[in-house]
């Protein structure tokens, strides 16, 4: 008998020491598993089956198809699985009358993705549940059809028809169900093999005699592609248009969904994170709908507080627990001393009940020290992972930040002091919310010669803002002094190369909406294209080739333009070729350059542009300091090579003498300093006059009239 006992055993751990360590098993695992490989083939056997009954009392269900391909909503309702809604009364009593209909008794739901149409049903089956609908509608249920699991697997001609018959057969015989199909335009050209009816034809005669109830759901573009263009499916079902809540709704339900998504993260929700989540979502997700969005902010807003304050998972003591006894089991096995093997099975067991346990405990929450609240900074920092952009709120240290915009903007572009306040002032005045959030943050006209420093602000804004030169989205609109190069910027029409692939300036700003946008010498662009920014400077959107509408209002719209300098050169004098110092030539400019905008630019064009500022020339005195601006950057990038570099006052003279050219503005003085500084250090390494690491002086040779630099050891 004993031989016997250890024969069994020893079958039973072989097979079990057979398995890798650490795969995973169905049921019970180790040799418990083995001991009650019955309990776990019943187990197999339950999970595979599907219940057979749709709420009958009996054994066989009058409705297999829709038992096997759709989904139950009221006993969904039941469970308490479904979000509760708030509002959408006209909603639901449209719906209402609408089943109540002897004949084309069918609504469909029209509205943008997110603005909760299938959440209306879904408030339906709660309320048919619960006996809070009219007398017409007490015992319905309604069963949710997946159209795509229908299709899949129906690989033989005739197979999906027979699915299809199978449920109009199974909706006529039960009038008490509705049937439901979410993006219902699939059903245009479902299922249509060669020589076969899609399952839109197959629905239209029982649709239009009222044998059997359908909703629908749809949004209006796909409404518009597919089912409008039929007008015989169209006529069977009647529109409920369902519009997006505005901001108010869109907080009172986030409150009333707050309870499920708290257990759902185990975290619990302030008021104030809730509203920050509306208007945050309001005001940097501009291409999505209330309420789906500011439910995605606080759904995420409630992970990334739970999955911050986590504690370090602890998993190696029982892993090593595992790993320890599963080896002394195989070691016991392979000695024969089955009895130890046993009891090593146990103790790996045991460790492995403690080790999900612990993974529970952590899932549930349980292992929290405190209760864990989401706040307004939570919800900042998902909307500012999804958006791309920092959206702290108006804390002290953000308004200090603003209040320093400009000094930082100043730091950086030379001689134009008036310009960079315009400009600050428009950003300040949006970050505190008293602008038009309608509008781009700003829209402004760099009017001046080469070489000011028009660019150069447009890609410090683009840095300060949205913190990187590369947020700077420049278009170059010499290239679309051609009427038919509008449609690069919002895509060809329809009909037309390249008509799928979308506009240069829309696809850009979808991707990046967070930008400044640089149309640079707009004055070179054709009249359509500034007839076509009128829509994008008055509110703040593009509509694109495809006919969606892209936001601008995150955006910062510049343009530049040389309009009037060459006339006021006749003159004998220019804008940006020197400084205005008479009262006479800033009101000659100003005659001249409104005189030149009017001839260039349409009145309405110029009417919806926030700020039109002149750009300075570039007098001496700022040449030298953007010299040290420009010397200093070189400094940096020859420390990487471990150089110390310092200049004299006379090198400073020198490169400012060379590089001065009132017609060219700062572009000479870059030359300059490649040719006379860059190229000697350059050459200095090259030769090995110069070695790393050290410190050197560049300085001016000595002589009477000297004609270049020289570079020095510092020592």
């Amino acid at each position: 008998m004993k031989e016997m006992m250890y024969r069994k055993y020893s079958q039973e751990l072989l097979n079990e020491t057979a398995t890798p360590f650490g795969e995973e098993h169905e049921g019970e695992e180790g040799l418990g598993g083995l001991f009650g490989s019955h309990a776990k083939g019943e187990a197999s056997t339950s999970r595979t089956e599907q219940p057979t009954s749709s709420g009958g009392g009996g054994d066989q269900s009058s409705t297999p198809t829709l038992d096997k391909y759709g989904t139950w909503l009221n006993a969904q309702a039941k469970k308490g699985v479904l979000d509760p809604i708030l509002g959408r009364e006209q909603e639901l009593l449209r719906v209402a009358q609408i089943l109540a209909r002897k004949k084309k008794n069918n609504p469909i739901l029209i509205g943008e993705p997110g603005v909760g149409k299938t959440a209306i049903v879904e408030a339906l089956a709660q309320r048919i549940v619960s006996n809070e609908v009219p007398i017409s509608l007490l015992n319905k249920r309604i069963v949710s059809v997946d159209l795509a699991g229908m299709v899949a697997g129906s690989m033989y001609r005739g197979q999906f028809e027979e699915r299809m018959k199978g449920i109009i057969s199974e909706l006529k015989g039960n009038p008490d169900i509705i049937l439901y199909i979410d993006e219902i335009h699939t059903l245009v050209g479902s299922g249509n093999s060669q020589g076969g009816l899609d399952a839109a034809n197959i629905l239209k005669p029982a649709l239009s005699r009222g044998e059997i109830k359908v909703i629908g759901a749809t949004t209006l573009e796909e409404y518009r592609k597919s089912i409008e263009k039929d007008g015989a499916l169209e006529r069977r079902f009647q529109k409920v248009m369902v519009e997006a809540p505005d901001a108010h709704e869109t907080l009172d339900i986030l409150k009333k969904l707050r309870p499920r998504y708290e257990a759902h993260h185990h975290v619990s929700y302030s008021d104030e994170a809730l509203l920050e989540a509306v208007r945050l979502s309001e005001r940097y997700v501009t291409d999505r709908f209330f309420p789906d969005k500011a439910i995605d902010a606080m759904d995420e807003a409630g992970a990334y507080a739970f999955i911050a304050h986590q504690k370090p998972l602890d998993l190696s003591r029982y892993e090593e627990k595992i790993a320890e006894a599963a080896k002394l089991k195989q070691k016991a096995v392979a000695e024969s001393d089955y009895e130890l093997a046993i009891k090593y099975r146990d103790e790996e067991k045991a460790a492995k009940t403690a080790l999900a346990e612990y993974k529970g405990q952590l899932e549930r929450g349980e292992l929290l020290s405190e209760k864990v609240v989401v706040g307004i900074a939570e919800v900042q920092k998902v909307v500012s992972m999804a958006s791309g952009v920092p959206v702290e709120s108006f804390t002290k240290d953000d308004l200090t930040a603003l209040s320093e915009l400009g000094s930082k903007l100043k730091a950086r572009v030379k001689g134009q002091d008036h310009v960079v306040d315009a400009v600050a002032s428009a950003i300040q005045r949006n970050r505190i919310g008293l602008r038009d959030p309608n509008k781009p943050i700003g829209s402004f006209l760099f009017l001046g010669s080469t070489g000011v420093g028009k660019t150069l602000l447009a890609k410090r804004i683009a840095c300060e803002l949205f913190g990187s030169e590369e947020a700077m989205i420049r278009v170059d609109m010499s290239e679309f002094m051609e009427r038919h190069a509008v449609s690069r910027l919002v895509g060809a029409p329809p009909g037309y190369v390249g008509y799928d692939e979308g506009g240069e300036l829309t696809t850009k700003v979808k991707r990046r909406p967070y930008s400044v946008i640089l149309f640079d010498e707009i004055e070179k662009a054709h009249h359509d294209v500034h007839n076509l920014l009128l829509q994008l400077l008055d509110d703040g959107i593009l509509t694109d080739s495809n006919g969606g509408k892209v936001s601008f209002k995150n955006t910062i719209v510049i343009m530049t333009s040389n309009v009037g300098t060459r006339q006021l050169e006749e003159f004998g004098t220019g804008i940006g070729y020197r400084d205005a110092s008479s009262t006479d030539y800033s009101q000659l400019s100003k005659e001249v350059i409104e005189k030149m905008l009017k001839k260039s630019f349409a009145p309405e064009f110029l009417n919806r542009i926030d700020k039109i500022v002149t750009f300075n020339a570039l007098s001496k005195e700022v040449l030298r300091d953007i010299v040290d601006i420009q010397l200093g950057e070189l400094t940096e990038r020859l420390q990487g090579l471990e150089l110390e570099i310092t200049y004299s006052d006379k090198a400073r003279a020198f490169l400012v003498e060379k590089g001065f050219d009132p017609k060219l503005g700062a572009r000479p003085l870059n030359r300059a300093i490649a040719e006379y500084v860059e190229d000697m250090v350059t050459q200095a390494i090259i030769d090995g006059e110069v070695k790393s690491p050290g410190a050197y002086l560049v300085d001016v040779e000595k002589g009477k009239a000297p004609s270049k630099l020289q570079i020095v050891s510092a020592s």
